[in-house]
C-alpha cells in the first residue's frame, strides 16, 4: 500500500486550511498514494477557546470536512483527515478523526480519548478538556484490508490503548499531530518508535509543524514508522509538505512472529 501523510501549518480558518491542504493532498495522490492521511487540526487551530469555539462548526458544515471529502471521491483515495475540530450534535465539541472512502462517504471517526490537560516546564499551560468532550471507546476501521487502529496525538502517550487495538487486530496505527516544539524536540520519534515496536505494527503519524498565526509553535516531523521500530520516511524540517512512501503490509506478521508480544502477555495482579 503507498500511504501520504500530510504536514500542515493550519491557520485559523476552514476555507483558509482547505486551501493548504488540498494542493499537498493532490501531490501525494498524484505519487500513487491510495491513503492519504492529514494532522490533528486539519480544518482549524486558533490557541484563543473563545476564538475557536465561536468558529467551529458541526462536521456536516464544516467546509474543510466538505471539501476533503470531495476531494477523496475526485481522487479516488482513501483520506483519513487525521482529526477535525468540531461541534456535536450536543452542542459541545470534539477532536475528531474521520476516515473518508474513495467515494467520499465516511467509513469512520474516532474522538479524541485523551485530553492534553498539561503545565509544560516552559511555562505553557494547555487545558483541552474546556473546550472538547473525550471519546470513551477505541476504533478499528479496514482500508483495502489493511486494519488501522485510530489515535490522535496525546493518545501517544497511553500505551494501553495502542495495546488494544494491537490485540484487535489493528496492523496499522494512526497517530496524526500537532505537538509543541517542547515535547516534539523531547519524545515525538521516541514514543511513536515505542508503539510500533511493542505492538508489531506500522505507526504513521502525520502532524502541524511551525510557528502559526497565533504564535503557537508545533514541531513537524511528519514520520511514518515501521514494526520493527524502523523509520521507513520522515519529513526534516516543520514546513508544510507531502510525503510519500509504500508499506509492506507483511512486515507485521514477520514482527509478531519473530517476537509474539501479543500473545506471551499475561494478565497479572497490580502491586
Amino acid at each position: 500500500m503507498r500511504v501520504g501523510l500530510i504536514q500542515m501549518r493550519t491557520p485559523d480558518d476552514q476555507a483558509a486550511a482547505l486551501a493548504q491542504a488540498e494542493p499537498l493532498v493532490r501531490e501525494a495522490a498524484a505519487s500513487g498514494a491510495r491513503l492519504i492521511a492529514t494532522p490533528e487540526g486539519t480544518n482549524i487551530l486558533q490557541r484563543s477557546r473563545a476564538l475557536l469555539f465561536d468558529k467551529l462548526a458541526s462536521q456536516g458544515d464544516d467546509v474543510a470536512v466538505a471539501g476533503l471529502r470531495r476531494l477523496a471521491d475526485e481522487l479516488g483515495v482513501w483520506m483519513l483527515i487525521g482529526s477535525a475540530l468540531v461541534r456535536r450534535s450536543d452542542g459541545k465539541c470534539a477532536n475528531r478523526s474521520i476516515l473518508v472512502r474513495p467515494d467520499g462517504a465516511i467509513a469512520a471517526t474516532y474522538d479524541k480519548l485523551h485530553m492534553f490537560d498539561v503545565d509544560l516546564p516552559n511555562g505553557q499551560r494547555q487545558r483541552e478538556s474546556s473546550l472538547y468532550e473525550p471519546g470513551c471507546e477505541a476504533v478499528l476501521a479496514e482500508v483495502d484490508g489493511a486494519r488501522l487502529g485510530l489515535t490522535i496525538c496525546y493518545d501517544v502517550r497511553f500505551p494501553a490503548v495502542y495495546r488494544s487495538l494491537a490485540k484487535a487486530g489493528a496492523e496499522v496505527l494512526t497517530v496524526p499531530s500537532a505537538f509543541t516544539r517542547l515535547t516534539g524536540e523531547a519524545h515525538w520519534e521516541i514514543l511513536l518508535r515505542a508503539r510500533a515496536i511493542e505492538n508489531g505494527a506500522f505507526v504513521l503519524a502525520p502532524a502541524q509543524g511551525g510557528t502559526h498565526a497565533d504564535g503557537r509553535e508545533t514541531w513537524g516531523r511528519s514520520m511514518a514508522v515501521g514494526p520493527w521500530g524502523e523509520v521507513i520516511a520522515v519529513a526534516d524540517h516543520d514546513e508544510p509538505a507531502a510525503l510519500t512512501f509504500d508499506l509492506d503490509l507483511g512486515a507485521a506478521c514477520r514482527a509478531r512472529a519473530a517476537i509474539p508480544v501479543l500473545v506471551n502477555e499475561r494478565a497479572f495482579a497490580g502491586p
